[in-house]
């Protein structure tokens, strides 16, 4: 009637008791409840930060799209003023182009001017001596040096 199995199992139920006396299922209730705590306090502070960590992202992306849109901004504003730098740089060399003919314009009248200016005094130099041998050869005397003297002179004064 008593065999080992009956021992084993008054010595459980005496080990249970006793466990129960001291309060151990007090104990262990309160450890179990304290790491459930423990946990929970652990799940609130990780789904804290990754809530925080998604907030910094969401900040991040949006100061990398304001970044790209003044990026934007920038080559736009490059490119515009690349074109107006384009176009000022084209009219300049229109109006010096335009200038440079118009002086080349103006030395070529000028220096026509003074060949034909040149032309004349050489016709009239020519019409002066011409004359004088002529009226050289055909007036002698006085009378006629004095009368080519004078037409010399007033040929040369008409002339210039």
């Amino acid at each position: 009637m008593f065999n080992d199995a009956f021992f084993v199992a008054v010595g459980f139920g005496l080990f249970v008791v006793l466990l129960g006396y001291l309060g151990v299922h007090k104990t262990l209730g309160k450890s179990l409840d304290e790491r459930g705590l423990k946990i929970q306090a652990e799940l609130d502070e990780a789904k804290r930060l990754r809530e925080e960590a998604a907030s910094v992202l969401a900040s991040y992306e949006k100061k990398r799209a304001e970044a790209e849109a003044e990026a934007q901004a920038i080559v736009a504003q490059a490119r515009a003023e690349a074109e107006d730098l384009a176009k000022e740089a084209a009219v300049r060399m229109e109006e010096f182009i335009a200038r440079r003919t118009q002086q080349a314009e103006s030395k070529i009248a000028a220096a026509e001017a003074q060949a034909a200016l040149d032309v004349r005094a050489a016709a009239a130099d020519a019409a002066v001596k011409a004359a004088e041998v002529v009226l050289s050869a055909e007036a002698k005397g006085a009378t006629g040096e004095a009368l080519v003297a004078k037409g010399i002179a007033d040929l040369k004064a008409l002339m210039h």
